[in-house]
């Protein structure tokens, strides 16, 4: 199973990179190459522990929907969200948060497994896990550089 773990550095609070992260708007925002649209759950605003949000995006050229609910939640330190109905076999989203002189550490811990038995596993290999590594990276500086200036504040209103 492909295992993705990012550590970004934020200097901002706590409190304010975890609803960042959370926010189905600043999603839309740092998701602009992909297209996503949350169309179905919760479309906009912060999701909450047992929510769910379905996405409408295009990826490798293909338009596909994806929903993904909140298993887990510990305001402002931690939350999952995990497949419920997509394209992956399964994944599950780590969100962690730390904070230590007034800057955040934001920990995505991103694991999947992938359809298509080892059709799947080559996927992985050439191209995928480096493509999901890659969007989780774009959304990480989007939520960083809303963090670290007033543009949080047209989001989290």
């Amino acid at each position: 199973m492909p295992h993705i773990h990012i550590k970004t550095h934020i200097k901002a609070p706590i409190e304010r990179v975890f609803d960042l992260s959370r926010s189905i708007d600043l999603h839309k925002i740092s998701t602009a190459k992909s297209n996503e649209e949350a169309i179905a759950g919760k479309i906009s605003g912060l999701i909450q522990m047992n929510e769910s949000v379905t996405w409408r995006a295009k990826h490798f050229g293909i338009t596909q929907e994806l929903t993904s609910k909140i298993t887990e939640y510990n305001r402002p330190f931690s939350f999952t969200d995990e497949m419920q109905k997509g394209a992956f076999k399964s994944f599950k989203h780590e969100h962690i948060f730390s904070e230590s002189e007034g800057t955040a550490l934001m920990v995505d811990v991103f694991e999947y497994k992938s359809p298509l038995g080892l059709l799947g596993k080559l996927a992985d290999i050439l191209f995928l896990k480096k493509y999901m590594k890659k969007f989780l990276l774009e959304r990480n500086q989007v939520i960083k550089e809303f963090a670290e200036s007033e543009n949080w504040k047209e989001v989290l209103k």
